[in-house]
């Protein structure tokens, strides 16, 4: 699903060559030594790219030896940045701690992904194989073909459908999966995205990214989602329809 040519970034995508530099971004929380070996299975799907980062997001959210682990590895990984953020206050705040990381680092591309094998890292081929072709982003859907979601309730299938469905219909989109984590962005893209501003405090920042890239070229790829997802509490589902009524009114004064 391919959307045009791109309005922004006017530059184009960087590194759209085989020898393009990736940063992985990927907040943790809770994961012990779980979180290493996601890390490990990361960077081995990654092999053969000559610079690639990964950078471990950690904050207050983790009660466990997540950070400790994490160092240990480090130690040992030249590839592996852990980044320490207790400033942070909300997952987005760890998301944005490392999309920033990554763009002050220089990187070519971004991808974030999910840790605790919620997102499957042998998927991330096909990431990259679409960004070689010139795109803007690609994005992860777990509702296109071939894509899944296991293991997760019933309740927060039908909001993530829902969702999609309603975002698409005010925003303009046209996505299969306007609620999934798990893309990839050019360095400029992603520049775009942060100077827009992610307002949205909980999981609709997902939806918000890619309304800020709707006009750009991307494409989606499907990817199977295994997590025990917890229903969406009622402040989460206050700011997705905050957010999302911010975003229609922007379209509306042809801001989006």
């Amino acid at each position: 699903m391919t959307h045009g040519q791109p309005e922004q970034p006017p530059d184009g995508p960087a590194g759209a060559g085989a020898g393009a530099s990736l940063a992985i971004v990927c907040p943790m929380a809770n994961e012990g030594s779980r979180g290493a070996g996601f890390a490990a299975a990361v960077l081995e799907q990654c092999a053969g790219i000559a610079n690639v980062r990964f950078f471990a997001i950690l904050d207050l959210a983790s009660r466990d030896n997540s950070l400790d682990m994490m160092r240990a590895l480090e130690a040992r990984e030249s590839r592996l940045t852990v980044v320490w953020a207790p400033e942070n206050r909300c997952v987005v705040d760890a998301y944005v701690c490392g999309y920033r990381h990554a763009l002050e680092t220089g990187f070519d591309w971004i991808l974030e992904i999910d840790a605790g094998f919620s997102h499957r890292p042998e998927e991330i081929a096909q990431f990259l194989e679409a960004m070689r072709q010139g795109r803007d982003c690609v994005f992860g859907s777990r509702f296109m073909k071939g894509g899944a979601i296991v293991n997760s309730p019933l309740s927060r299938r039908l909001v993530s459908r829902g969702g999609t469905i309603l975002a698409n219909l005010l925003l303009g989109t046209r996505q299969t999966d306007m609620t999934s984590g798990f893309e990839l962005f050019t360095n400029q893209t992603l520049r775009m995205v942060l100077d827009r501003g992610i307002q949205s405090r909980a999981h609709f920042f997902q939806t918000e990214i890619k309304a800020y890239c709707r006009n750009l070229n991307f494409v989606e790829v499907p990817i199977r989602y295994e997590a025990a997802s917890p229903g969406l509490s009622g402040p989460a589902l206050a700011d997705s329809f905050r957010h999302l009524w911010r975003l229609t009114r922007m379209r509306m004064k042809g801001e989006l």
